[in-house]
């Protein structure tokens, strides 16, 4: 099973990814992961990369078609993948229909994860996470046990560029102007399934099956 998350950063998209991951055994590929994977380790992807993510910018087609290629390839996504974050643009998801053609496979289900702007840069600007594990937190939602301290590493959480209030309304700015047309473009090949971004997480599971299984 091969399924593509869209909608805008901050959305829902990584939460509906993992409980697809979860309930169907597949993993998800996540190119936001692996960009910032790359930005750390300070390879010459990522010091690329970094120049673009740090001011809220798409990072070039080509560098990120690069990075999913390698990842759909690998053994534990012969049976199905997640792909959250990616494509972004009608080019990305031409450069992907190519791919997964190569391979004699294609998308199965596309689902666009809808949130309002206010309450994406509301989630998005609480957010917190450790530079050292990647674990996640939020201010409100999700504090870690410990005021400003990882729950699982003890390390310092810090707020990432990215997820600073005046970059998440230019992340969004480019959302709408880049990303939006890929949603006009897949609805006329498949079926767009929606769903909210904003669903209680105890129902969620359920939700998420009955649209990927109706």
């Amino acid at each position: 099973m091969r399924i593509m998350i869209l909608g805008p950063p901050g959305s829902g998209k990584g939460t509906c990814s993992k409980i697809i991951e979860e309930i169907y055994k597949i993993p998800v590929i996540t190119t936001g992961d692996m960009l910032r994977e790359a930005v750390s380790k300070e390879s010459p992807l990522g010091i690329i990369a970094k120049t673009y993510m740090e001011k809220g910018e798409l990072v070039p087609d080509d560098l990120v078609n690069k990075l999913v290629k390698e990842r759909i390839s690998e053994k534990d996504s012969v049976k199905g993948f997640i792909l959250d974050g990616y494509p972004r643009s009608i080019k990305q998801a031409q450069v992907l229909e190519e791919m997964l053609a190569e391979m004699g496979k294609k998308l199965d289900h596309v689902i666009n994860v809808v949130l309002e702007d206010e309450a994406i840069i509301t989630r998005l600007s609480l957010r917190r996470s450790c530079p050292k594990c990647g674990a996640i937190y939020h201010l409100i939602n999700k504090p870690p046990k410990k005021q400003g301290l990882c729950d699982l590493c003890n390390t310092k959480i810090v707020q990432r560029e990215d997820d600073k209030e005046e970059v998440i309304k230019h992340r969004l700015e480019v959302y709408w102007e880049k990303t939006q047309p890929l949603i006009d473009w897949y609805e006329k090949r498949v079926k767009v399934k929606k769903i909210r971004g904003d669903i209680d997480i105890n129902i969620l599971p359920k939700v998420i099956k009955e649209i990927i299984e109706s």
